[in-house]
């Protein structure tokens, strides 16, 4: 079990230690342990009948090869664009917060009370993933999904606070799927929530995307400035209402590559606050329509501020769902604006040229119930159980993704990054320079055969890889533990295992609630092992980037 604890502690070891002695040391002082563990994991490596994934480039996350199926997805690719003379258009549909069980899909919907048809409707006429992961917050979620690359190598460990200066800007060295699409001729654009940079040059217009409208930061951070009832304590107080202006100003901006973004309408009461979702989609049915009249391929991202906290109730939305509540509100109005953008799609003729994702960048927020949503596992955002990590998920595409039965097959928001440029037919414009996480999963989308290419999903806390999951099976090396129910991101500790990791068989304990690693699973350590190292591995040429982001302690 030392293994355990060495193989994940030791690439922490240059983000502690920043001075070449202090590493020195470190390496001295691990090495010989290193040397062992290489050893003996190298042995099991060797012999491991359980790893059925191929390493096809150093800087590529090894795959389960699909011949058959991967034939299909591209022998359907080339037909359609034979019959349509452009690359497909990409539309990733991204919810904020959304929990795993809010849809009607995944058992939600008229259940809980709000429902959503539309959302609905694109699974049963697509394909729905059940084991759909993300990371555990918003801001390291929409950094691996669009680089398809893991936080810890991005430095976007962590949600990002208003007004925050990085000491290094993130994006300096980074290719994002919009930036190689760009350049492939796509038009590109993200539509609402960015919340990775709200500073000149972390922009989305600075990054790679052709254009953008949104809000830099998240929700609560513009509703806080603004709400009397819910933060007293700041807005009844000028002079810290005053300072909190000089760090974020509550506003909509837009920009284009290679201007300067301005501010489309500062937001100053929860009314304003109302309609931004509205203006996103608004923006997203334009941007759209303008690429269909220009017969340009698109790849938009979809980001709505929905339905992280604040929610009020845009105008016409308020008590429209059964439950009432504004939470429940603002579900009506995302399969409203899912519904809205489908029918721009199909009224424009680009339906059966887009692949269509939806998804959420993290489970619900329990922490600020009841202005939040539901899922059926343990925990919530902010913590790796199944309630922080497993999201909704998806695909749909008339004519090239046939309805199917839902699949458990592993998919991480991070493949949305390899898939995209292999939908467009760029894979090979993916640099050498940086480790690549995302596994593409175009075979396992479009082939009605199709099943996932991904091994492992591996997750992480803050700059740490604390949980895995392989089949039907969770493994725990570190545990977030709640003090008080419903407090995941306020009063969660992170804590390391005792001597076994904790184990739990989703199929047969799908809330994780008892460990049974020790009992009934010691046949698969000999599998998981070689993962883990060669997972951890990966750092020693491709390390971690560091952007100042650690918590002082």
């Amino acid at each position: 079990m030392y293994l355990f604890s060495f193989m994940i502690y030791y690439p922490l070891l240059p983000i502690k230690h920043q001075s070449e002695s202090k590493m020195k040391l470190c390496f001295l002082t691990v090495f010989p342990a290193f040397m062992f563990s290489t050893v003996f994991v190298s042995h099991l490596c060797a012999q491991n009948p359980f790893d059925e994934t191929v390493r096809v480039a150093a800087h590529l996350e090894p795959a389960i090869p699909r011949p058959e199926p991967s034939k299909i997805a591209k022998d359907k690719l080339a037909a359609l664009r034979s019959k349509t003379g452009r690359p497909p258009n990409i539309l990733v549909l991204l919810v904020d917060d959304m929990g795993w069980g809010d849809i009607g899909a995944n058992g939600g919907g008229v259940v809980i009370g709000a429902p959503t048809p539309n959302i609905d409707k694109l699974s049963q006429d697509g394909l729905r993933l059940t084991s759909v992961y993300a990371q555990s917050t918003c801001t390291p979620s929409r950094a691996a999904l669009m680089t398809g690359r893991f936080p810890s190598r991005t430095g976007l460990t962590r949600p990002l606070m208003a007004g925050e200066a990085l000491s290094v800007n993130p994006w300096s060295d980074e290719d994002i799927a919009a930036k190689l699409l760009s350049a492939a001729g796509y038009r590109t654009a993200l539509s609402g929530k960015w919340h990775l940079g709200e500073a000149e040059g972390t922009r989305p217009h600075d990054v790679g995307y052709d254009e953008y409208l949104g809000i830099l930061g998240v929700a609560s951070e513009m509703t806080q400035a603004i709400d009397a009832r819910i933060y007293p304590d700041l807005v009844l107080r000028p002079e810290r209402r005053e300072a909190l202006r000089k760090l974020v100003i509550p506003e909509v901006t837009t920009g284009k590559k290679a201007s300067a973004a301005q501010t489309v309408q500062e937001i100053k009461t929860p009314e304003e606050m109302s309609t931004i979702d509205q203006m996103f989609a608004d923006y997203s049915a334009n941007f759209i329509q303008k690429c269909a009249s220009d017969r340009k391929p698109f790849y938009l991202i979809h980001a709505f501020s929905r339905v992280h906290n604040d929610n009020y109730p845009a105008p016409g939305y308020a008590g429209k769902s059964p439950a009432g509540f504004p939470y429940k509100d603002a579900i009506i109005e995302v399969d409203d604006i899912v519904g809205r953008l489908i029918r721009t799609l199909k009224e424009t003729g680009q339906l059966e040229n887009t692949l269509v994702f939806f998804t959420s960048d993290n489970g619900a927020n329990e922490d600020v119930w009841p202005d939040s949503g539901f899922q059926p596992w343990r925990g919530g955002k902010g913590t790796t159980w199944e309630g922080g990590v497993r999201v909704p998920g998806i695909a749909y595409w008339p004519g090239m993704i046939a309805p199917r039965p839902a699949n458990d097959g592993l998919f991480d928001l991070m493949d949305l990054f390899n898939t995209s440029l292999a939908i467009a037919g760029i894979s090979d414009q993916i640099s050498s320079k940086r480790y690549i996480d995302g596994i593409d999963q175009s075979s396992f989308l479009l082939a009605d055969n199709g099943q996932s290419s991904r091994q492992a999903v591996f997750m992480y806390g803050d700059n740490r890889m604390v949980a895995m999951r392989w089949k039907e099976y969770k493994i725990h090396t570190s545990v977030y533990l709640t003090h008080q129910p419903m407090r995941n991101l306020d009063e969660s500790v992170l804590t390391s295992t005792g001597d076994w990791p904790w184990v739990y068989n989703l199929y047969m304990d799908p809330k994780e609630q008892r460990s049974t690693g020790h009992r009934y699973f010691e046949w698969g350590f000999a599998a998981i092992l070689p993962m883990l190292k060669s997972h951890i591995a990966t750092y020693f040429k491709y390390p971690r980037k560091s952007l100042g982001l650690e918590t002082p302690r």
